[in-house]
């Protein structure tokens, strides 16, 4: 290394400064090339397959009731678009629930905002930096030489042109003069930007407020009506018990009451049966020989015809052409399994494989039988439905019991999004696994920081040559690829990151022991949003412009650990460093990897490998279900872009990081739109309450970017600018506290005068809302898997699953009659 100079690498200060702009002009067009034509690729390829794979591309039209009444899109190659286009927000949320409106909804906020905010970078901020900043516009004029300041640590660089008069007032700051005057502009833009936030999220809130009050209030489910009620009193464990107390508070009726039970060893055996189960089909199926022989196409419309029915209905059928399976018999020898038994199961012997598992089944469903007769230890959980929503109401918005942690009334979950297996959990369990989580989430932490400390260091040619000379002057001798190394891998990298990292942390949500599905989905957000915008965005800004040494990274945050102002100096200082990083990471989303969303590229993808491993009936039939749309997986990046065009709007590069800022969430809002509306399953759970999140998110988002303008400031030696941010910080911090205060209830809770609201759209028949009309009579959206369910757990009543195989006609398809009976 010695014969390696890193300090004649090409983006030092002075007259080299100009090759590092001509590198960061080289990247931006170098990812504007590669997104355009991988985008523009995936986009024509959908375009071209979707009038083809309609089973794919529009599995939720042709599987909800309630997508049903959406406008049909035509099969031209891009007449669908206009179609799409025009389709309402009432359309939206009749048709796909609150959930899917409030998800829509932020991106409409995030583009208003950042149309107005892009309007004032490009008119006032951008000619300002041109003319008294030295800043290169438009792109690639770039001169031979730049006067810039030595100090390194400058943010806004100076310039040795003239200035015209009334500009006479200097800060001093290193060899150069600095215009006192145009730094006020940072303190105005961050009032003004902070200020439109507060009012976009104000009167967006407002309106969702409305909205759902008026949606919820409008009908009558037994999920409106319900209660759930936990920290009972081992002396009321009892349903007659539960009914007295409830009715002698005088808020209504009691309609029934189901005191959740240790049903642990019922649904072990459940799930043991379904193991065998499948094995035994597997083994039926080796043995007949199949082969699959029906197209994707067929399989996929009769997967989809299955899902509309009771989990429960018979899994064996008729033999008619609609129902016949994937494949035709050829027939095989009996296959055999090995079983171990004997001292600690060391002996093993090869038995017939279908009589075992025959037999397995049957000594099972005896086991159930017996075991659904018991009177199962009750937990102090229990679901109380009442006899109207008024009452449901009062409930879960009074106290019922003055001692504390007893009879806390809680709106409950649809039935269908009950987890019934962690309803019997005890209080001390469901805390240890929350606080098991968490720990495991901040030593995650470390670990993705460790990770991100070289992924980081890509950014910089002298970090690479600190640690790999040769290619650092490899890359700089060659701009292409400098631009995909220093640029376009770790771009890729963190965009793969915010891919895979959610599966883990799905997984750690499951763990918690949460009550309903929505209560995983919420947390999955939360967890998300946390690693996206402290690792992806925090850490990585802070040490985006250190050396990927390790030993330089402890010692950076050994430093900002020890002093606060450490953090937002780094951050101040890094970020116009980053500029041109976070801009071409925007410019992937956006125009490169938006489409392949579109596309369903994961599913397509996978599906030649798990079709590899399809047997059964069962197993081709879920391999055509449609992919499910999961907001904790999609909402927290996006939440992440925003939070970086709020943070960059007022610096030298805010024009181009809020103009494809702009991009990223018109094309999200469109492709977005198509999946919740057409292509994707999504279980609506939580009835918008992940709008809550999205503004904790939003609120963040400005204090960070309040916290970068002080800092930025502050390098500048413009104190008393800088100190003139802290009221705002202070403001901003009043106003997330008001704001939980104002809207959380209304966002949790239906008010009692919106049950006897009218309709929020347009006129209606006497005695009938919209939701009523177009959600099946009063059901509503998102509670439209409830239908035909009841709050108990499944595994005491539904029949005991037969065997899903193929059945044998003359016309050469395969036929097998049940081989376990259903009770």
């Amino acid at each position: 290394m010695g014969e390696y100079n890193c300090s004649l690498l090409s983006n030092g200060e002075g007259s080299a400064r100009v090759n590092q702009h001509r590198q960061d002009q080289t990247a931006l067009y170098t990812q504007l090339v590669i997104s355009i034509a991988l985008g523009s690729g995936a986009f024509l390829t959908f375009c071209t397959l979707r009038p083809r794979w309609t089973g794919l591309y529009a599995a939720r039209k042709r599987q909800k009731n309630a997508a049903s009444k959406l406008p049909a899109l035509p099969d031209t190659f891009f007449g669908w678009i206009p179609v799409l286009y025009r389709i309402t927000e009432e359309q939206v949320l009749a048709s796909a629930g609150l959930d899917a409106y409030v998800f829509l909804s932020f991106f409409k906020m995030a583009t208003k905002f950042l149309a107005v905010t892009f309007f004032f970078a490009l008119v006032i901020i951008l000619p300002v930096n041109v003319h008294y900043m030295n800043y290169i516009f438009p792109p690639g004029n770039v001169p031979q030489t730049l006067d810039y300041s030595p100090n390194p640590e400058r943010l806004l660089s100076t310039t040795s042109l003239p200035l015209p008069e009334g500009l006479d007032i200097m800060v001093k700051g290193g060899n150069k003069t600095y215009p006192s005057s145009l730094l006020w502009m940072y303190v105005v833009f961050a009032y003004l930007f902070t200020s439109l936030a507060m009012y976009l999220l104000v009167t967006t809130t407002q309106r969702i407020i409305k909205i759902r009050q008026e949606y919820l209030g409008s009908q009558t489910t037994v999920t409106d009506r319900t209660i759930r009620l936990s920290g009972i009193p081992s002396e009321m464990r009892d349903e007659e018990k539960i009914k007295e107390t409830i009715e002698n508070l005088e808020i209504g009726k009691v309609e029934s009451v189901i005191l959740c039970r240790n049903w642990k060893e019922l649904d072990d055996m459940m799930a043991q049966r379904l193991v065998f189960l499948r094995k035994l089909e597997e083994a039926w199926t080796v043995h007949l020989g199949y082969s699959r022989t029906e197209s994707t196409q067929a399989s996929r419309e009769r997967a989809q015809s299955r899902a509309a029915a009771r989990e429960d209905a018979p899994l064996l059928r008729d033999g008619d052409d609609h129902e016949q399976s994937h494949a035709v018999s050829h027939g095989h020898e009996r296959p055999k399994t090995r079983i171990w038994y004997g001292f600690l199961g060391l002996q093993s012997r090869r038995v017939d494989a279908i009589d075992y598992f025959e037999e397995r089944l049957r000594r099972l469903d005896e086991q159930i039988k017996t075991i659904r007769k018991k009177d199962f230890k009750p937990t102090p959980l229990a679901f109380v439905t009442l006899d109207s929503v008024a009452a449901c109401q009062m409930a879960v918005q009074a106290t019922m019991d003055p001692r504390p942690m007893q009879l806390l009334a809680n709106p409950a979950p649809a039935p269908s999004d009950v987890v019934w297996q962690n309803a019997y959990l005890t209080r001390s369990s469901r805390i240890t696994r929350a606080w098991s989580v968490t720990l495991i989430i901040l030593v995650l932490t470390v670990f993705w920081t460790a990770l991100l400390v070289p992924i980081a260091g890509l950014v910089s040619l002298k970090s690479i040559c600190s640690v790999w000379p040769q290619l650092a002057f490899s890359l700089d001798s060659n701009p292409i690829s400098q631009s995909l190394v220093a640029t376009g891998l770790p771009t890729a990298l963190i965009s793969l990151l915010t891919v895979l990292v959610p599966f883990l942390y799905y997984w750690l949500s499951t763990q918690q022991g949460m009550l309903s599905q929505g209560d995983v989905e919420m947390s999955l957000i939360s967890k998300n949003f946390f690693f996206t915008f402290f690792n992806l965005f925090v850490l990585f800004t802070i040490f985006g412009t250190a050396s990927i040494s390790y030993a330089k990274f402890s010692n950076t945050l050994a430093g900002a650990s020890k002093d606060a102002s450490e953090i937002a100096r780094k951050l101040a200082t890094s970020l116009q460093d980053l500029d041109y990083f976070y801009i071409n990471l925007i410019i992937l989303q956006a125009l490169g990897l938006f489409p392949f969303r579109l596309l369903e590229f994961g599913s397509v993808a996978l599906y030649p490998i798990t079709l590899i491993g399809a047997k059964t009936p069962r197993d081709y039939a879920e391999l055509v279900q449609p992919p499910v749309f999961s907001y904790g997986f999609y909402l927290p990046q996006a939440l992440l872009i925003f939070v970086i065009c709020t943070v960059y709007s007022v610096l030298q590069s805010s024009w181009l990081i809020l103009f494809f800022g702009l991009i990223y969430f018109l094309v999200g809002n469109f492709i977005y739109k198509y999946q919740l509306l057409y292509a994707m399953d999504h279980r609506q759970h939580s009835t918008g309450q992940a709008w809550l999140i999205i503004c904790n998110c939003v609120l963040i988002g400005l204090i960070v970017f309040e916290v970068a303008m002080a800092g930025l400031l502050a390098l500048q030696t413009a104190f008393y600018r800088s100190i003139l941010i802290l009221p705002l910080l202070a403001g901003t911090i009043w106003f997330s506290i008001f704001f939980r205060r104002t809207f959380d209830p209304l966002m949790k809770f239906i008010a009692l005068r919106s049950l006897h609201s009218k309709a929020p759209f347009g006129d209606t028949s006497p005695g009938e809302s919209r939701y009523e009309r177009e959600t099946d009579r009063g059901r509503a959206v998102d509670e439209d898997d409830e239908t035909g369910l009841r709050y108990i757990n499944p595994n005491l009543i539904i029949p005991l699953e037969e065997i899903w195989l193929a059945r044998t006609h003359a016309n050469g398809s395969s036929h097998i009659n049940g081989l376990q009976e259903g009770v």
